[in-house]
């Protein structure tokens, strides 16, 4: 942390936005705002909102939030008791940072009991089992000052890793903008009984949140659930709400820095976007690196695509993977099977036979 706070003084930087948890969590926002550097992002101790799955599951008991049925745990044989109250299919979730990947929805008894050994192997882990929600996800952000808050758009992200939302979750296999299942009356409930009694509350606590929250929801029959908080735009998500965005990005996220999120007005596009990650073939478990990315100049002539790089690099002119979630082929069409057809043809443009991804991204708006 204290090398990043160097960098930016030395470079007299005006505003750091810090995209990642995991220096959320460990206090980068503190150390630059302790050495006089504006940054955008909650503190540490507000930051547990991602950083801890169980402060999250206690809030929304003591606030009324509506969320699924759980109960914390250290030890195995009591979590695995209560998860068999609860039935199948149930969902456990390792308490503390996993990159998008420390949630199991377990399907049977072996599933479950497994998920439940791994994540308390060591005497300091703690996990959440709770009730698995019948319903259809979807993502909320928001900016927050701390005190305001101001609605962005929804997405909706495909977290399993194949097609038919089957396989292990992911930290994301796609993602499109906008989603059915967010119509204004669902987001306005969000808003109500979820967000805002958040912001409030870790204000009362005396932490009170800065920055972009991401509420990973569940909407069952119009009503909205809190699955999850995190800190940060999500990836894939932040990729499409990029693509919508008419207004300036950087003035959006200053005011909110300065907690002037009433001067705010956002425009955005009502063109769709669809993004598909195009990941190394074995992730999200073991996966090689160093393959060549060929035929991406020839992608990126499809109209209305961008390709965002996660994990690339250049080595004597070629393009490189370096990780497990590689691309991101993102696409803008009138509407979402528009957005979805340039997507998929760029796709198909780009030479990588290490690489594979889903070829449902969508699937909800087109079916409906």
């Amino acid at each position: 942390m204290d090398r990043l706070v160097e960098f930016a003084q030395a470079r007299r930087i005006d505003l750091v936005v810090i995209g990642p948890e995991a220096p959320l969590v460990a206090g980068l926002w503190d150390g630059l705002e302790r050495a006089g550097i504006k940054a955008l992002g909650p503190s540490a101790a507000a930051a547990v909102l991602e950083a801890s799955k169980g402060f999250v599951k206690d809030l929304c008991a003591a606030n009324n939030i509506p969320t699924a049925a759980y109960k914390r745990f250290r030890e195995p044989d009591a979590a695995k008791r209560f998860a068999y109250e609860l039935g199948l299919p149930v969902v456990v979730k390792a308490d503390g940072l996993a990159a998008g990947k420390g949630v199991v929805v377990a399907e049977t008894a072996a599933e479950r009991d497994q998920a439940i050994d791994l994540m308390l192997s060591d005497a300091d882990d703690e996990i959440v089992v709770e009730e698995f929600l019948h319903g259809e996800e979807a993502s909320l952000f928001v900016l927050s000052d701390g005190k305001q808050v101001l609605p962005l758009i929804g997405a909706q992200d495909h977290k399993r890793v194949y097609e038919g939302d089957r396989g292990p979750n992911t930290g994301g296999m796609g993602a499109y903008s906008p989603t059915p299942v967010l119509t204004s009356t669902v987001v306005d409930k969000a808003l109500d009984r979820i967000v805002r009694p958040t912001i409030a509350a870790m204000a009362a606590r005396g932490t009170p949140y800065m920055g972009v929250l991401y509420a990973g929801l569940m909407i069952i029959d119009g009503e909205p659930n809190l699955i999850e908080y995190n800190c940060r735009f999500g990836d894939p998500e932040c990729q499409v709400l990029m693509m919508r965005l008419k207004s300036d990005l950087a003035t959006a996220l200053t005011a909110t820095r300065e907690r002037q999120l009433d001067t705010l007005d956002l425009r955005w596009s009502d063109e769709a976007a669809l993004t598909v990650v195009m990941a190394a073939k074995g992730y999200p478990g073991q996966y090689p690196k160093g393959s060549e990315i060929r035929g991406l100049d020839e992608a990126a002539k499809v109209e209305g695509v961008q390709i965002f790089h996660a994990a690339t690099e250049r080595r004597n002119g070629k393009l490189i993977a370096t990780g497990g979630r590689v691309l991101n082929v993102t696409a803008r069409g009138k509407t979402v099977a528009e957005a979805h057809q340039r997507a998929y043809q760029a796709v198909d443009l780009i030479d990588w036979p290490e690489g594979f991804c889903r070829r449902d991204i969508g699937w909800r708006a087109l079916r409906a």
